[in-house]
């Protein structure tokens, strides 16, 4: 409806997006984050269409194997690491959560704030329909560990899922799986970089992000056994 031509090519208007992403986040960053996830997936709960999501479990075997065998350039250990926790995932992926239409990739990159505040999110690329607990790992991956290090931040996991659960409670279930659906994110942006990382020259306007950022979130989240160690 709203695509027009103009020439050869397509265009269309848009309302200008106030705001900007951050780049130091903050606890009361991450709090918003959290009540913004639940506001979508409140939102949308009644939609009555589905898309599944091109990279979800099933996708990561088929990544896996056309990597398999230059990521040890990376690390000696990472094609034996990825395995283990490929089959560990895939062999206790959990079923019947609750799921709906879920952003698939809030990074901080694609939020946008005035102060505190969040003024938009954009970048729907990867929306589909999955777990919500599967959003919420993605985001405990993406805004919870510091830039700096990349070690875990307790206190900012706490605000994002106590902001969440505040307008959407997470079942017993999510809080049950919620350690293993973080690890299986982590070992999802692992698998991805790594495509891009072997995929494309050097020449290509393709941004190549480093893969050991998620190496490194990968063997923190192998040591998780319980949500509490979360902040949940």
């Amino acid at each position: 409806k709203y695509i027009s031509d103009l020439g050869s090519k397509k265009f269309m208007l848009v309302s200008y997006l106030e705001g900007k992403s951050k780049i130091n986040l903050s606890p009361d960053d991450c709090s918003s984050v959290g009540k913004q996830a639940a506001r979508l997936h409140e939102i949308t709960k009644n939609f009555d269409f589905k898309r599944d999501n091109d990279l979800s479990v099933k996708s990561w075997r088929r990544i896996f194997d056309q990597v398999k065998d230059k990521c040890n350039r990376i690390h000696p250990d990472l094609p034996k690491l990825i395995e283990t926790n490929l089959q560990d995932v895939e062999k206790d992926w959990p079923e019947n959560l609750p799921k709906g239409i879920i952003h698939a990739d809030l990074f901080p990159d694609n939020i946008f704030f005035e102060g505190n505040e969040v003024t938009g999110i954009i970048d729907f690329y990867f929306a589909c329909t999955d777990y919500y607990a599967y959003e919420i790992a993605i985001c405990l991956n993406a805004w919870c560990f510091e830039p700096n290090n990349n070690e875990f931040n307790p206190t900012k996991a706490k605000h994002l899922l106590s902001s969440y659960n505040q307008l959407r409670e997470f079942s017993e279930e999510e809080k049950k799986a919620l350690p293993l659906l973080t690890r299986a994110s982590s070992l999802r942006y692992l698998l991805t970089r790594l495509i891009d990382y072997y995929s494309h020259d050097d020449n290509e306007l393709i941004l190549k992000k480093d893969p050991n950022e998620y190496l490194t979130k990968l063997q923190f989240h192998q040591s998780v056994k319980k949500v509490g160690e979360y902040g949940l």
